[in-house]
């Protein structure tokens, strides 16, 4: 990179940021006539030096390496607030977004230089915009199958939704968010894809808003944000967000499986047709299952929910999509759905769905990414002992616990 060409970055990046040369010179420790001389292309910019104005200007470092002048783009979080303005309203929430897609920089600073390469994320699918919720249904059905068999999980629960995502590679993190917001997507040049849902909703919601933010990540990319909330839940591109969850987290097959290990799920007639050795031709018969048999009541959907991981509502609508409860059973067992609940608290199951995670569990994912390349960097002398300390603080890690575990890799 031409230094003259470096140092023009740097200095829009700053002044995008809004700050002096002097800000500038305290943040990373350097003398305002060190910054002078880096953007007028006077002087090296090392590698510290330039990861540290990176996150202080809030850009990845590849920004100041494209070959092609990157166009000015709007910060992420002013571009976040733009878009939800209620987030504005309540400063803890505001400050734990802010910290949030803050972790998020920091991940893709210290993949850039690790020299890994730039996440890409899961495919995209190509998917023309819905016009009417049977077609949005259907599609989100379609690509929950075949990211299924992408991903080959066949058809078994998912353990970990946000692990999954993280995996794919999706900066993905559960905050506390204003109630009527479920979750949300983002893709920025800052940070890449990223995941947010509202922790603050029980286990089973909190998966079933993954999976829907999921959803958008495969087959709404070319938007820079999608917010998930009761303000737009009737909106197509939403059904379809939802029917993917649904069948992504509660596969048909798997139903089926969970069903028939409950002695359910069987019609109550069966015809069948046999070969006749002796004649060469057919015998017919017909088995019933005992009255009463298959239906499915409250337990059912109970412990079909807290097999795949979700609400016991979500699990009954997946039943009834899938013909297993007709209309008229569907809103017997909804009225049902304390004794649901009731069923898996007597066997200490409840929990797994229905109540709230613990607070310090909310972002486990993505602090585990960010503090992983954190002791890798600093294993491989990629950034300073006092970078190192700043990162312990942004991950609620003591610093003498990050330092020591970084001190350990570093000595292996």
């Amino acid at each position: 990179m031409d230094p003259i060409e470096l140092g023009r970055r740097l200095r829009i990046a700053r002044e995008a940021r809004g700050l002096s040369q002097q800000a500038a010179a305290d943040a990373i420790g350097v003398p305002r006539t060190a910054i002078t001389q880096m953007e007028s292309g006077n002087r090296a910019v090392s590698t510290l030096e330039l990861t540290k104005l990176a996150e202080l200007y809030r850009r990845p470092v590849t920004y100041f390496f494209e070959e092609a002048a990157p166009a000015e783009e709007e910060d992420v979080l002013v571009a976040l607030h733009r878009v939800a303005p209620g987030l504005e309203q309540d400063p803890a929430v505001r400050d734990q977004v802010d910290r949030c897609l803050s972790l998020c920089r920091d991940g893709v600073v210290l993949e850039t230089v690790l020299g890994l390469a730039a996440r890409s994320g899961p495919p995209a699918y190509e998917m023309r915009a819905p016009r009417t919720a049977g077609e949005a249904i259907a599609q989100g059905e379609h690509v929950a199958h075949e990211e299924r068999r992408r991903l080959s999980i066949g058809n078994s629960p998912i353990p970990d939704v946000s692990e999954l995502i993280g995996a794919q590679g999706i900066w993905a993190s559960g905050l506390e968010l204003p109630n009527h917001m479920s979750g949300l997507f983002m893709r920025h040049p800052s940070i890449g894809l990223a995941i947010i849902v509202n922790a603050s909703h029980p286990r089973g919601r909190k998966r079933f808003s993954y999976a829907h933010e999921y959803a958008h990540a495969l087959m709404d990319r070319d938007h820079d944000i999608t917010i998930s909330s009761t303000d737009n839940s009737a909106e197509l591109v939403e059904k379809r967000a939802n029917a993917f969850a649904a069948s992504f987290l509660m596969p048909r097959d798997g139903v089926y499986e969970v069903l028939r290990s409950l002695d359910k799920g069987l019609p109550s007639r069966q015809e069948q047709t046999i070969f006749d050795a002796a004649s060469g031709g057919q015998i017919e018969a017909e088995a019933r299952s005992a009255p009463g048999s298959q239906r499915i009541t409250y337990k059912d959907v109970a412990i079909v929910g807290h097999h795949f991981g979700v609400s016991y509502q979500a699990a009954l609508y997946r039943l009834k999509s899938l013909r297993h409860v007709s209309q008229p059973e569907s809103v017997e067992l909804l009225e049902h759905e304390d004794f649901g609940r009731q069923y898996l608290n007597a066997l200490n199951m409840f929990k797994d769905v229905g109540e709230q995670e613990q607070r310090q569990y909310w972002d486990r994912e993505l602090r585990s990414e960010i503090a992983h390349l954190a002791i890798e960097a600093y294993r491989r002398e990629e950034i300073s002992r006092g970078r190192l300390l700043e990162l312990s603080k942004s991950l609620d890690i003591p610093g003498e616990t990050l330092l020591e575990l970084a001190e350990v890799a570093r000595g292996e």
